[in-house]
């Protein structure tokens, strides 16, 4: 769920002997196979055919130790549940152009049913894009309480019909209709998801019992791609849509989410942002999300005071809707060691891979899909399968660790030199950027300025076609984001709608960068924040292809053959372009044969490299990796892609222990068993006397704070605060100035950790009577057992393109992915 970033991008020039070969896994090969049955992969798993099933297992399935046997069982963070609405105002007669109406449709969702029936208890209810995985839940509870979103179809309807009537539409016969013509609207259902089509069915019933007449049409994601996320929204090709979201990562501060989630700018809303299109435009939502991407806030408070004031105003539109988080029950095979369960991806983790054992040496995963989106780090992979995979396959230059979201070292360390949100650090005059005119590196010249700067030393290794990463590639990915994020013109051939207004963001802050040495960079940037390591995320220059396939891929698409983004490959009617398909890698190829022939050189790297014959190495080896391998998946991490196989719906990955990869086996192992908060007991008499001086006592551990919430019967706060614990206790007050009087009031108590940002939550409904009344008291002890299904995490939520990429803005990252 601060999902984009720039990751840049890409290679070197010289090959290294293999001799001291470096192996970062366990295992040596990891074979993914679709199973789209849950219930084949779990007797699969509990046979031994397969490892692990990288999907969620229904929880009737594993309801005792029976069940379980053989197994290990593992709940994670399992993402959530959306409606898109189609808002459009243009073409036939459409009810979810009126914001009322769409606001309504959040009383017709039943989301206690969603949680306790279809989700068989394991989620939790959601009124925004925060639900209570996400970091920032406590900080925005207070707004996310006043949305009182209980099931009242009545209260829907009347909405409803109160909006229709004053546009002149009529109920006839127990249907609506508008100028005498029904009004028709059509529920793209997912079928491939039985909670989805579930969701899809019932709301349907309760659009048809207002008068709606509702045509359900059934699909995939595949076919989601084409006819919600591909078309024109004026052509009304859809009305409602039932989206899924997973994630691929976390972090402490999200940023990304609300743009994704809510605001047009980010091309996650309907329309996408394609100036061919219709669009939904909401300005107060860009400018408050763009404030939260860009880090235009003084201070923690402002920051979540500006994230208030946008979800408010997402919630208000409700062009999307949210209606549940779930919590995931993954299998494992009882003889598989070293499982990586993070907040956020869970089991799926990109650390699972890598840490994961097994007395084969080798691993066999079962998956929902195999393929359902293409595989290139610009606008593809932003699918939750397609990024599973690939993650284990490309190296971050840095991630949120996966318990407490702070950034940590990958493939770089880093220096921050900052002074505040008025910060001022001298940008030196032989720093460069690129100019998109000229086509060439200018120096930035004098009395420029920037609130940050910082100092990358990066941990370069060979690329899985052989040649060593080097600065060429940084330079390039630096280029990539400099041209395709600049302003747009007419005609212009470097634009992607999906792609290009993110890195936009990204590059309306960069004041220069300054090469150092081969594998030292200085990055100046008006991006400031107050945890420094969300600005070196941000300032992140790194590749996770070399530069010759990126240069290709830019060349095809240029010349209008493929297109980066599904948007644009929809609206142009052109190839998708996929590296993993074997026609899409010989494109490549072929650009590359062209560029070699021609003695080409991109311009981007002429003023580095005045040698003209460093390019040859490359192109010479990505063709040769193309032969062999059959596709053009070239990266940098642990696994290299060895085979895609579509009859029989597999991908092979193996180890990259032919190079010279930078960690040894283990490098993660700590990650294995982590210590979350919990609460043992909560003790305080009942019922409680007003103005009383009792304290309600809570014992905690593996916790550092406790925050507090008295709710009232009505669903408002009226008490809220934060506690430190000491010594595993605390201590809450119910103050005598708060705004507590008689009734039955409900108390939440959550026990947070910094190390470990998975809150315990504890919640109970207890009587507050006056001071004067005379009602026996009962001492109590709460006895607390610790609960698996509390998850605190982000999702991020990488994209929609992913946080691989060219640019893997670092928001990008974190973006959620569609499932």
């Amino acid at each position: 769920m601060k999902i984009f970033k720039i990751i840049l991008i890409i290679c070197l020039i010289s090959i290294i002997p293999t001799a001291f070969a470096q192996k970062g896994t366990y295992v040596d090969e990891i074979k993914f196979i679709q199973y789209l049955d849950e219930n084949t992969a779990l007797e699969e798993v509990k046979n031994g055919n397969l490892d692990m099933y990288y999907y969620r297992i229904s929880s009737d399935r594993l309801e005792d130790s029976e069940s379980r046997d053989t197994l290990k069982v593992y709940e994670s963070t399992g993402g959530y549940y959306s409606i898109l609405l189609n808002p459009t105002d243009e073409g036939p007669f459409n009810p979810f152009s009126i914001q009322e109406v769409r606001y309504a449709v959040n009383f017709l969702v039943d989301r206690n049913l969603i949680v306790n029936e279809l989700l068989g208890g394991y989620g939790t209810p959601m009124f925004s894009n925060y639900g209570s995985f996400s970091a920032e839940y406590l900080r925005v509870l207070d707004v996310i309480e006043t949305f009182q979103f209980r099931y009242n179809p009545s209260f829907a309807e009347n909405i409803i019909s109160d909006e229709l009537s004053a546009r002149g539409a009529e109920k006839i016969d127990g249907i609506w209709n508008y100028e005498s013509e029904p009004i028709e609207i059509t529920f793209f259902i997912r079928s491939d998801d039985p909670v989805r089509k579930a969701i899809g069915e019932i709301l349907s019933s309760e659009l048809e019992e207002i008068g709606f007449k509702v045509n359900k049409e059934f699909g995939d994601l595949n076919k989601a791609y084409v006819v919600v996320y591909g078309s024109n929204p004026a052509e009304q090709k859809w009305s409602l849509y039932t989206e899924g979201w997973g994630s691929s990562g976390f972090t402490r501060y999200d940023s990304v989410t609300l743009a994704q989630m809510y605001s047009p700018w980010f091309s996650s809303m309907p329309g996408n942002n394609n100036p061919a299109n219709w669009n939904y435009e909401n300005e107060k939502l860009d400018e408050l999300t763009q404030r939260i991407y860009s880090g235009e806030f003084n201070d923690k408070d402002e920051r979540t005071s500006i994230i208030k004031d946008a979800m408010k105003e997402g919630v208000n539109e409700s062009v999307r809707i949210f209606l549940a988080s779930k919590i995931d029950q993954y299998v494992v095979n009882e003889n598989v060691d070293g499982i990586i369960n993070a907040l956020g991806a869970g089991v799926p983790s990109r650390f699972t891979p890598i840490n994961v054992r097994t007395d084969s040496g080798t691993l066999d995963v079962g998956v929902k899909q195999i393929y359902q989106a293409a595989w290139n780090p610009i606008g593809g992979l932003g699918d939750t399968y397609s990024n599973q995979i690939w993650l284990s396959i490309s190296d971050p230059i840095l991630t949120g660790h996966p318990f407490s979201g702070e950034m940590i070292p990958i493939r770089s360390s880093w220096k921050v030199e900052t002074n505040g949100i008025n910060s001022s650090v001298q940008v030196p005059n032989d720093a460069i950027m690129w100019n998109p005119d000229s086509k060439m590196w200018d120096k930035v010249g004098n009395e420029i300025s920037a609130k940050s700067k910082i100092t990358y030393d990066l941990k370069f290794n060979q690329w899985h076609h052989g040649p060593e990463m080097n600065m060429n590639d940084i330079i390039y990915s630096v280029y990539f984001l400099s041209e395709w994020g600049s302003e747009r013109t007419e005609d212009d051939r470097t634009y992607d709608a999906d792609f290009s207004p993110q890195a936009s963001q990204i590059l309306n802050t960069l004041k220069g960068i300054r090469v150092i040495d081969e594998n030292t960079i200085e990055v100046y940037t008006d991006f400031w924040h107050f945890d420094s390591g969300e600005i070196a995320s941000w300032g992140s220059v790194w590749s996770s292809m070399p530069w010759e396939i990126m240069a290709s891929m830019e060349k095809i698409v240029m010349d209008g053959k493929s297109s980066f983004s599904r948007t644009e490959s929809i609206t142009k009617n052109i190839n998708w372009l996929s590296l993993i398909i074997p026609n899409d890698a010989n494109q490549v190829k072929m650009q590359l044969d062209t560029f070699e022939k021609n003695e080409h050189t991109p311009d981007a790297l002429i003023q580095f490299n005045p040698q003209n014959d460093f390019q040859n190495i490359r192109y010479d080896s990505s063709k040769k990796w193309i032969d062999e391998n059959n596709h053009a998946v070239i990266s940098n991490g642990p696994f290299y892609l060895d085979r895609y196989s579509p009859d029989s719906r597999t991908i092979v990955i193996k180890s990259f222990d032919y190079g010279n990869y930078v960690f040894e086996q283990g490098k993660w192992k700590d990650f294995e068993n982590v210590k979350f908060p919990s609460i043992n007991s909560v003790e305080f008499s009942e019922p409680y006397v007003v103005n009383s001086d009792e304290e309600i006592r809570v014992s905690a551990e593996n916790a550092s704070e406790i925050h507090y919430f008295i709710v009232d019967s009505k669903g408002e706060i009226i008490l809220n605060g934060i506690k430190e614990i000491v010594n595993g206790e605390a201590s809450i007050n119910l103050d005598k100035s708060s705004d507590i009087i008689e009734g039955v009031h409900t108390i939440k108590i959550f026990a947070a950790s910094e190390n470990v940002l998975k809150p315990y939550e504890y919640s109970k409904s207890f009587i507050i009577v006056s001071n004067d009344k005379e009602v026996p008291k009962t001492e109590m002890m709460i006895e607390i057992k610790k609960s698996e299904t509390n998850y605190w995490y982000v999702l991020l939520i990488i994209p929609i393109f992913s946080i691989i990429a060219v640019l893997v803005i670092r928001r990008s990252r974190l973006s959620a992915n569609n499932k």
